[in-house]
């Protein structure tokens, strides 16, 4: 599925209407190059699921915990992990395999960690559509959300 959008608004009401469809045990995986708008994104995930704490990208903590709304919402930046052991180290297995909600940003790095049922979502600019345009596509969500 791809879904363009022309600003943050639209960006963040796409990731709302994600996280209001989300179901525990989700991982969703988020690519991107830096300014695409993947924390955006994010936080209409977030209040989405019902989370109204300020939502930033947790580069330096790896993963970000919000216990407050309707599932809890996991959110990993795992761009500066220099080893796949980091990751066992914060016991990523009680994330990926609990009832929470997992959104990793920078996937890539830990493929093969990742259970093979993900959501995978990317954010594309095309400047020549617009400062504001995106595309996102995303797949293995099929069937998930309703227009």
């Amino acid at each position: 599925m791809i879904i363009e959008t022309c600003s943050d608004r639209e960006t963040f009401a796409l990731g709302e209407k994600l996280g209001k469809a989300a179901k525990p045990g989700q991982i969703y995986t988020l690519t991107g190059d830096l300014g695409v708008g993947k924390t955006v994104f994010t936080q209409g995930v977030a209040k989405g699921l019902g989370i109204e704490e300020p939502i930033s990208s947790p580069t330096f903590t790896i993963v970000q915990e919000y216990l407050e709304g309707r599932l809890p919402f996991y959110h990993f930046d795992v761009y500066r992990i220099g080893d796949i052991e980091e990751m066992e180290e914060i016991g990523y297995d009680d994330y990926f395999f609990g009832q929470g909600v997992c959104m990793i940003e920078w996937a890539n790095l830990i493929e093969e960690l990742l259970p093979d049922h993900t959501i995978q979502v990317t954010i594309e600019k095309d400047l020549e559509k617009g400062f504001d345009y995106r595309r996102i596509t995303i797949t293995g969500w099929e069937g998930m959300i309703k227009e």
